[in-house]
């Protein structure tokens, strides 16, 4: 026992919150995460296979399983997020490569998908970056990675497309986005907006077509991110339910709750899957229309009958589907942790009626896992969980053996050693049950709120239960609590028995582990350490050493209430310990999830061997540890983990990987508790079953009976019938072979005349023959004679042809190349005259735009001086015009203040004339001195008015001075334009007549073209002819022996060739005269080419050219009108100043009294005028 190796045997249950939880391996082997591992689970023949998880990992978030289902990707989470993928291939699943992000690290990876040919690796990374990578995942490459998302929508799926390595699809929350694979860089191809909707899943169709399926239970079917084809998975409910519901439902509840979520799509080759709801799933297949798929069948979640409310199971989230390879069968997992499959032939079956899922092995616990037991008499392990469960296992058969829930959650368990009865603490009671063939039944209950530990004595006959900080001692037999262990002062969160049952130790989180004599209930010894927390005790097997784990992260063993070794945990806490029964080994829970084996005696330095079993931190729930024990015999130990969810079953080898031995065999009891209701109502049942059973023996044997009877009789019939056929049939057969016989001997009659008749006719043929060619041969000979002779004299006659045909062919050849030089001079000649006249024509054309690029320059020259000038007084003018509606306003102030002041002068008259009519002429003498200085003074401002007048008049002047110029360089500009227009009107011209020659040059062109064609028609019909002759010729030829054939045919070919040979001038030219005639072509029409792009081109230049100056012409003109519009304001403006000044110059001194007032209000202006600068006064004297 000193050196043993732990390994995992099997496991009970599911991890949760794993994406894609399930896939398929081959027909009979899924694959699925529970704990710290992922089981290779054979469903026929129930063996499970582990692929451990990588040490101190956070837990598993993902799985991905190859398209060829060789490997498996494992994401796990930690301080750095890392992908995992294993070889399924190998026995034992090597890892074989660990991806990660890179920098800076991604801490988990949400999502995973393979490629189709299993090459390439994607991986969605989780909040707040949520970036998509792309691997070589063989050679540890990131080939690209791209931002999916933002921190408010999360993603829930990657894929690749079936056919495609490079095109991947991403869904999530307001998200579906196609990405393709380019140069190193993922780029979205698609641009639909799904933002409404909340995407929880979706499956490729084909390498085009990707169903998606929504929150709110809509079906929306995407092609090249175009929506083909939509439709919600929601039942559609009658009018009168509608409204029943909607009157139940509160108003406030919003919609999209009761609205069926499509939380798993997967697609096969005749349709595809999807979840419709809670329990529910459909299965959808191609219709005869392109974009339309129908609902074929409905599968179900069953309900659970060992459920308090069987109808719990059929409300359970889909969260996995997945179809084998064959496609024979569904399988999925749910957010409570059940496995479930069907054969999809079978649901195919079930027409009109929902077909339900099967368990895939058994059914888990759903929520933590509070309390474990094992059995030593029985195969048993009982667990309790918060999912209100009790479940018995056999850990032999690796099979659930009874299931039930109960309305409260249970916090603790206890089997006796009997392994027939269960003692479980619930939240209200502690209940002792029986169990039964099929049902765990309660029997007695205690009054014991809440109890988190409890057990049985090694014995059987006692129990102990915790209560707090209080420990009750129960009789098995009697039922009656006798003793209650009290002293510690916080809750006790362990008991453990010695093995005679004599003492019982327990520790608390007071930090105090006591040992009690359970016969006098008395406290045998006690170690108290306040700063530490115990949450796990067990005794060694002579009951004299305790060993105790707590918060303090130390293994404690104690002795005597003494203290006397510590075993650091390197930080991790200790949660429980258990002893082997051996007593030389420990074993210990941690927080984080792991197994460690400490050999006894304890060693001095840290020396254990550490299994990883759940990556989750068992911290996270309180008051509810992680639990092991031991069971079976002597020196035989099976070692059994509790974690969150699953139960895992370890067998301890030696490190031969033997099973360690027992001293003695003893075999479990195979008894098992049944009422005797119970058993009344299955005998009952069983005699029921065997009377019914030998009544249809009796009607089996009786309609047998009668069958038998009823063949028998109509094999007799049809033998009968048989019979009379067969006899038939041989007298008609009789009948045949006599008029066979008749016929066979008259045709050997007629043969044996027809071939006497054959033999006398082929004689008399032969000899007519004979003599036939015998008179053939004669002719023959002398005809031989005579083609003899014919051929000579023809041999003769073609000897002299051929001499006068070489004559003229030579004469020919010399005509035509005394031709062809001609041809050559005047082409050459042509050509040197059409060159000259059009490099005379572009020098014009070079000259003249140089003329008219220097003109353009001045014109743009003076164009920008000018502009620069009336922008110049552009401004000025505005200037003026503000200034100008400054002054009018102080105008219409004046001629206001005016009015008011001409107001009171006629009041004071009136006044003054009352006060002269009242106080006599006494009074008359000093008003008038005083009229006399108002008449001197209004004499002066005449004078300075006038001198005012005598200055804006030379001011006006020199504006007209300056305006003058100015209408010269408008009338220059003018005479510039119709210059300008001139000459376009003369680059009009020219360009007409270029235009014109090049329409004469085309014409020629096309002249020489046809004349082209024409020689080529010419060398064709010679060539034509030629051949003619030729074919004739050899025709003749074959008449050489024939002289009458061949004189004919001679003749013939004269009376054809030589009388038309005058038609037939020109004879085909050589084939060194055709190339040296193509080539002058070419040259010449590429010399063609050139002119007329390099005409093109001149004349956009010129159109261009035109069109700029004819828009810098319409502006000019257009300021010029403006500046005209300008003179005249400012002329009309200076003509009506002049006559007001005028007015005011022949004003009657009765007037003076009023033109008095208007100075004394005029003159603080006339004097700032007078101070101002000439060029103000000349601006002001332009406003005006």
């Amino acid at each position: 026992m000193s050196a043993v190796v732990v390994q995992s045997h099997h496991i009970f249950g599911v991890r949760r919150g794993v994406t894609n939880n399930l896939c398929y391996f081959d027909e009979q082997t899924v694959i699925f995460p529970s704990g710290n591992n992922c089981v290779r689970y054979n469903i026929d023949q129930k063996w499970q296979r582990f692929i451990p998880g990588t040490e101190r990992s956070q837990g598993m978030q993902a799985l991905a399983i190859s398209p060829n289902r060789r490997y498996l990707a494992v994401s796990e989470r930690g301080e750095k997020g890392t992908i995992t993928v294993y070889d399924l291939q190998h026995e034992q699943s090597r890892k074989r490569k660990v991806l990660s992000a890179g920098d800076p690290p991604a801490q988990e990876f949400v999502c995973m998908a393979f490629s189709p040919d299993s090459k390439y690796l994607i991986g969605q990374s989780g909040a707040p970056d949520w970036t998509l990578f792309y691997w070589m995942w063989e050679k540890q490459k990131v080939l690209a990675s791209v931002k999916t998302s933002s921190t408010t929508n999360p993603i829930c799926q990657v894929s690749f497309n079936p056919q495609d390595n490079t095109q991947i699809c991403v869904s999530g929350r307001g998200v579906f986005k196609l990405f393709r694979y380019a140069e190193g860089v993922l780029k979205q191809s698609n641009f639909q907006k799904l933002e409404a909707h909340n995407v929880l899943s979706h499956a490729w169709l084909s390498d085009e077509r990707v169903i998606v399926g929504t929150e709110s239970g809509r079906l929306l079917v995407m092609e090249g991110g175009d929506l083909r084809w939509e439709m919600s998975v929601a039942p559609k409910p009658s009018t009168q339910d509608s409204n029943r519901s909607l009157g139940k439902k509160n108003v406030d509840e919003p919609l999209s709750d009761a609205l069926p979520r499509v939380s798993a799509i997967a697609a096969y080759s005749k349709g595809f899957a999807c979840a419709a709801g809670p329990g529910t799933v459909y299965l959808f297949e191609k219709t005869e229309e392109k974009d339309h798929y129908r609902k074929t069948r409905e599968i179900r979640i069953p309900q659970d009958q060992c459920s308090n409310e069987p109808s719990t199971a059929e409300e359970q989230e889909i969260a996995t589907l997945c179809i084998s390879p064959s496609e024979e069968t569904l399988a999925t997992s749910t957010g409570r942790g059940q496995l479930y499959s069907i054969t999809l032939s079978s649901a195919e079956m079930s027409k009109g009626e929902p077909a339900h899922f099967e368990f895939l092995s058994h059914s888990f616990h759903s929520g933590t896992i509070t309390g474990l037991s094992v059995c030593i008499r029985k195969p048993l392990i009982a667990t309790c969980s918060l999912d209100r469960s009790v479940r018995i296992w056999n850990f032999e058969t690796n099979a659930l053996e009874l299931y039930k829930e109960f309305p409260e959650e249970a916090y603790s368990i206890a089997l006796h050693p009997s392994g027939l009865y269960v003692l479980v603490g619930f939240s209200d009671k502690l209940r002792l049950m029986n169990l039964l063939i099929d049902d765990i039944r309660t029997f007695r209950e205690f009054t014991v709120r809440g109890c988190r530990e409890c057990a049985f004595s090694h014995g059987g006959h006692m129990f102990a239960a915790v209560n707090g900080n209080v420990v009750h001692i129960y009789s098995t037999t009697t039922f009656e609590n006798t003793q209650n262990l009290k002293g510690h002062n916080g809750k006790v969160r362990a008991v453990a028995w010695s093995e005679d049952d004599s003492r019982l130790v327990s520790c608390g989180m007071d930090g105090a582990v006591y040992e009690w004599n359970t016969l006098t209930s008395k406290r045998e010894s006690e170690s108290v350490l306040k700063s530490c927390s115990y949450t796990g005790v067990t005794l060694s097997p002579d009951a004299k050493t305790v060993f105790a784990v707590g918060t303090d992260c130390t293994l404690k063993e104690i002795t005597d209430s003494q203290i006397l070794r510590e075993v650091q945990s390197d930080g991790v806490p200790y949660i429980n310990l258990v002893m082997s029964r051996s007593g030389r080994m420990l074993f210990t829970g941690t927080s984080i999830g792991t197994i460690r084996a400490i050999k006894y005696p304890l060693p001095i330095q840290k020396d254990w061997v550490e299994y990883q079993a759940h990556a989750a931190p068992v911290t996270k729930v309180p008051f509810l540890p992680m639990s092991i024990l031991m069971a079976r015999a002597y020196y035989y130990d099976d070692l059994f983990v509790l974690t969150v969810g699953c139960l895992l079953v370890w067998k301890i080898n030696d490190k031969e990987g033997r099973g360690m031995k027992r001293e003695k065999e003893v075999g479990y009891t195979e008894e098992i508790l049944i009422t005797k209701s119970d058993l009344e109502e299955k005998n009952q049942v069983m005699l029921e079953l065997k009377t019914r059973v030998e009544e249809l023996k009796m009607e089996n044997e009786y309609q047998l009976r009668l069958k038998d009877m009823n063949y028998n009789e109509k094999i007799k019939e049809l033998t009968e019938k048989f019979i009379q056929e067969m006899e038939s049939l041989k007298t008609k057969n009789q009948v045949l072979r006599t008029e066979k016989e008749k016929q066979a001997l008259t045709h050997e009659e007629a043969m044996a005349e027809v071939m006497e008749k054959h033999s006398k006719e082929q004689q008399d043929l032969e000899s007519t023959n004979n003599q036939k060619l015998m008179l053939e041969f004669e002719k023959y000979q002398e005809l031989q004679v005579k083609s003899q002779r014919m051929q000579e004299d023809y041999e003769k006659q073609l000897h002299e042809m051929e001499e006068s045909c070489q004559d003229e062919s030579r004469e020919q050849v010399r005509e035509f190349e005394e031709s062809k030089k001609q041809m050559e001079e005047d082409g050459d000649r042509e050509i040197q005259d059409i060159r000259i006249k059009y490099e005379k024509r572009l020098r014009n054309e070079k000259e003249a735009n140089l003329r008219l690029k220097g003109e353009t320059g001045i014109m743009r020259k003076k164009f920008g001086s000018l502009q620069k000038e009336i922008d110049d007084r552009n401004l000025d003018i505005d200037k003026l015009k503000t200034e100008q509606q400054k002054l009018q306003g102080v105008i219409k102030s004046l001629e206001k203040d005016i009015l008011g002041l001409k107001k009171e002068i006629q009041e004071r008259d009136e006044t003054i004339q009352d006060k002269v009519a009242s106080s006599g002429a006494t009074k008359t003498r000093p008003c008038f001195c005083l009229q006399e200085k108002r008449i001197y003074d209004l004499k002066k401002k005449n004078q300075e008015l006038e001198k005012f007048k005598f200055v804006l008049d030379y001011k006006i002047k020199e504006l007209k001075k300056q305006i003058e110029p100015r209408e010269n360089d408008v009338r220059e500009m003018k005479e510039q334009i119709q210059e300008m227009e001139g000459e376009l009107e003369s680059f009009h011209k020219s360009n007409t007549q270029l235009e014109l020659n090049i329409t004469e040059l085309k014409q020629k062109l096309k002249a020489t073209d046809k004349e082209m064609h024409k020689e080529m028609q010419r060398v064709r019909d010679v060539e034509a002819l030629v051949r003619r002759f030729k074919t004739d010729l050899h025709n003749c030829v074959g008449f050489i022996q024939e002289p009458k054939k061949l004189k004919d045919s001679i003749r013939e070919l004269y009376h054809r060739y030589v009388q038309e040979s005058d038609v037939v001038d020109i004879v085909g030219m050589d084939a060194d005269i055709q190339r040296e005639y193509a080539s002058q072509r070419e040259h010449l029409e590429r010399n063609v080419a050139s002119l007329k792009k390099k005409l093109a081109k001149d004349s956009e230049i010129h159109r261009a050219d035109n069109v700029k100056i004819m828009q810098e012409n319409v502006s000019l003109i257009k300021e010029i009108n403006d500046l005209r519009r300008e003179l005249k304001l400012v002329r009309t403006q200076v003509h009506d100043y002049e006559v007001m000044n005028r007015k005011n110059q022949k004003q009657s001194p009765t007037d003076l009294r009023g033109t008095f007032l208007c100075d004394r209000l005029l003159s603080p202006l006339i004097k700032s005028l007078v101070s101002m600068p000439d060029w103000e006064v000349s601006s002001m004297a332009a406003k005006l």
